[in-house]
């Protein structure tokens, strides 16, 4: 694999940038520049949903963690990961083992897998139980899905930084990122699947109210976001397999593919998710509230 890598650069085989993209790609001002302006948007996120989470715990104290509060507090955590490793960016170029390295720049990529797919688990729930459907073995296989995602990846981190040669590191390196890809490729289906069956379930609803066309609106708007995002970073991962020197991201040389790739994938999706999920639930409820989206 390296071998096939390091032909491509010596052919000069890479994607086509425009020569302004390449020359802005060398400015170290950029390059420094735009870290810092990707961990800002990402500490903007962080307080954003910790405020809410606040904001949801002051409203309904007596619901202890509903699945609303870990979402807010795991897109919290997520967005303080992203923005400690953007503003130490350099830093982490001398982390010794490279598993450490490696750890810290896909932790919280596989967090953000995990808080989002929560909204296809409480989307699942829903719609199974308003079918009559059994809905019992819908969490343990939430958690049993995420613990293999993030089993596969350690192992192959491990084997990438430990290899024996540098081709079975360099092979390593490549399947966990066909990894991610196939992985965030299955939440953008899953976003679709149970996304889409439940707007159709609320469409065909019998009784029409404004609080259906919001849910509906909304339900609508979060799966559009999610898996258009999830596609969109499953496709990007794995070309950057094929293409290291041109398409991989997390990269110091790559300041303008940096900010296009998180914008894209995460910061205007979470950004956006977060202020359509923005409404509190009601303070007293006897009946149970819904937890995601609210109502």
């Amino acid at each position: 694999m390296r071998t096939l890598h390091l032909a491509a650069a010596s052919l000069g085989i890479g994607f086509p940038y425009p020569q302004w993209w390449r020359n802005l790609e060398k400015n170290e001002s950029l390059q420094l520049y735009s870290n810092y302006g990707i961990g800002g948007a990402y500490g903007l996120i962080g307080l954003v949903a910790f405020f809410q989470l606040i904001r949801l715990q002051l409203r309904v104290p007596e619901y202890g963690w509903t699945t609303q509060k870990v979402f807010h507090l795991l897109n919290c955590l997520v967005s303080v990961l992203r923005c400690s490793v953007f503003f130490f960016r350099p830093a982490l170029e001398g982390l010794h083992p490279v598993v450490t390295k490696l750890m810290l720049l896909d932790l919280p990529g596989l967090l953000f897998f995990t808080t989002y797919t929560l909204l296809v688990l409480f989307w699942a729930e829903i719609y199974q139980q308003a079918r009559n459907l059994p809905a019992a073995a819908l969490r343990p296989t939430f958690l049993i899905i995420n613990v293999v995602v993030y089993a596969v990846l350690a192992g192959l981190w491990a084997l990438t930084t430990f290899g024996k040669t540098s081709d079975v590191q360099e092979l390593a390196y490549t399947i966990s990122n066909l990894w991610l890809a196939a992985v965030f490729m299955a939440a953008a289906a899953g976003f679709l699947l149970y996304g889409g069956r439940l707007f159709v379930m609320l469409q065909r609803f019998p009784i029409e109210s404004r609080g259906r066309r919001k849910k509906l609106r909304e339900v609508g708007l979060v799966t559009s976001i999610c898996a258009g995002c999830f596609t969109f970073r499953a496709v990007m991962i794995a070309t950057s397999a094929v293409d290291r020197n041109d398409l991989e991201v997390d990269m110091l040389g790559h300041p303008l593919l940096n900010i296009a790739y998180y914008s894209l994938a995460e910061i205007i999706p979470s950004a956006s998710v977060l202020y359509i999920l923005r409404k509190l639930p009601p303070k007293r409820n006897p009946q149970g509230y819904q937890q995601i989206p609210s109502q």
